[in-house]
């Protein structure tokens, strides 16, 4: 790969524009995510209709993608992976990338600078600095707590957007949008009550100020975001080498599935996203329930069941068909009946697309990374389903193995293993629900500690003392039996599945 030039602006026949547009939106979260989905659209549009719509790029703590892209004169190269074969295109919409870890200062300016028309963000849930429990910012966070002290060196994206805002509210007024693109339920109102619980804690004349800032020259419009995008590998670099002649050090490899739903309530204005396939809707929540629930909830099942047999890839799991029977009966018996279908969305279709992609061998999205930070993800998928069924007077079986392959992922009882996928698991509250596992004696005493007295999956559920015990029950069986007889004894205690279009929610 030494011997192949490096990608530059210089590199021919790879760019439609001779040059990046000037900045208009600061991108939170300078991941692999954000370069092949929002910075895709919005390279799209500017193609298509122009506008100062370039991106600002902010990485949180690392340095290594804005010093690559700084190398690659802010270009990269998106891989679209496939069975039939790989596609590359190169997009050309960031005007900068830096890291915030490192200049603090330079984000508050950012999102200050009048010529910033939208502040967008792929933090994970987990960067939002709440607690899941409640939904409610976290105060006893540090980073939380020191950002309300320091107002020139906010760390946390919550203290970074009110940080910004102050110095745009005293500098030059312009109204801006604050777009969440991250995996949260109506994720618009979620951030913008962040920002207001941050806002509302700073002594009472900044507060007075930023809040009517906040109420008077904002928006928060809901996203749903969707799109497989594994971690970049030497394999993708040695691909881009190949197919395209010049050496990449950060392409990102992504699914060819794509899309983004959003609310159409952008104050200062916003690309022509449409061009791009981005679908403007009113109905971002029920496509919000489709995503969270019936993909991202099914596909940590699949995730955790499958670091447990050993899968190293979610193919892997899937091609297991006592896993692939675990996802669709978690998938039409427990989530669909929680979600408000939008009008023309084919729930069958829907339901074998997920599944196709799921399949996708070229991909090779693996267990470890789609069942990291499980402790926040699950909040936001599991309790309302499970609610809604033990209310009918129903055991979400399911749902119960999923909190429990989780547990035995993270937070393993003494004596078990759970093999390297799930110990390569990042999640925040590892260390917290290690401990609880290390001093318990039984799946059901890890499951009163984790659920009931700590509330891992909200408050409500931490009352439901048959849903603890049933995943008490899981957690013993996954640990002396193993996955396939915790489905089996899952699906063998569920009432006859209904059709799928029995079960279809109406809008």
């Amino acid at each position: 790969m030494t011997s192949i030039p490096p990608l530059t602006a210089a590199t021919p026949g790879i760019l439609r524009r001779s040059a990046a547009p000037a900045a208009g939106i600061v991108h939170l979260g300078l991941g692999n995510f954000h370069r092949a989905h929002q910075a895709v659209y919005t390279d799209a549009a500017v193609t298509a209709h122009g506008g100062d719509w370039g991106i600002i790029g902010v990485a949180s703590r690392s340095t290594a993608i804005p010093d690559a892209m700084h190398a690659q004169d802010m270009l990269y190269t998106v891989v679209e992976i496939s069975p039939e074969g790989s596609k590359f295109s190169v997009p050309r919409v960031h005007a900068d990338a830096f890291t915030a870890a490192a200049d603090p200062d330079r984000v508050v300016k950012a999102i200050g600078d009048a010529g910033t028309r939208i502040v967008s963000l792929t933090v994970t849930e987990n960067g939002y600095n709440y607690t899941p429990a409640t939904g409610s910012l976290n105060l006893q966070d540090p980073a939380i707590r020191h950002d309300l002290a320091n107002p020139g060196s906010p760390q946390t994206p919550i203290g970074q957007i009110v940080r910004g805002l102050q110095h745009r509210s005293r500098t030059n007024g312009e109204v801006v949008t604050i777009l969440s693109c991250d995996n949260l339920a109506d994720n618009g109102r979620h951030t913008q009550r962040l920002v207001r619980e941050f806002a509302s804690l700073l002594p009472a004349a900044e507060a007075a100020e930023i809040l009517a800032f906040v109420d008077t020259r904002t928006s928060f419009p809901s996203s749903m975001v969707d799109r497989i995008v594994p971690a970049t590998t030497d394999h993708y670099r040695s691909l881009v080498a190949s197919h395209c002649g010049y050496s990449d050090r950060i392409p990102v490899p992504a699914e060819p599935f794509t899309m983004w739903i959003v609310e159409d309530n952008f104050i200062a204005g916003r690309p022509t996203w449409e061009v791009g396939g981005a679908v403007f809707s009113d109905q971002v929540g029920g496509y919000e329930q489709l995503k969270v629930r019936l993909l991202n909830g099914t596909h940590s099942l699949i995730a955790y069941l499958g670091a447990l047999i050993g899968a190293v890839t979610i193919p892997d799991s899937v091609s297991h068909p006592d896993i692939e029977l675990a996802a669709r009966s978690v998938l039409r018996n427990e989530y669909l009946p929680s979600v408000s279908v939008p009008a023309g969305v084919d729930v069958d279709a829907y339901e074998e697309q997920l599944f196709s992609r799921w399949r996708n061998t070229a991909l090779g999205h693996r267990t470890s990374q789609v069942g990291s930070d499980g402790s926040v993800k699950l909040r936001q998928r599991i309790p309302l389903p499970a609610l809604q069924i033990l209310d009918d007077g129903r055991m979400p079986q399911l749902l119960a193995l999923t909190t429990a392959a989780y547990l035995a992922c993270i937070a393993p009882l003494p004596g078990f293993d759970p093999g390297p996928q799930a110990h390569a698991m990042d999640d925040p509250a590892r260390g917290l629900l290690a401990g609880l596992a290390s001093a318990s004696r039984s799946g059901a005493d890890l499951a009163q500690k984790v659920l009931g007295d700590h509330h891992l999956l909200g408050e409500e559920l931490a009352e439901r003392d048959d849903f603890i015990l049933r995943t008490g029950d899981f957690i013993d069986i996954l640990h002396s039996a193993g996955p396939r007889a915790a489905i089996a004894e899952a699906n063998t205690a569920l009432p006859a599945a209904p059709s799928l279009q029995t079960t279809r929610s109406t809008p």
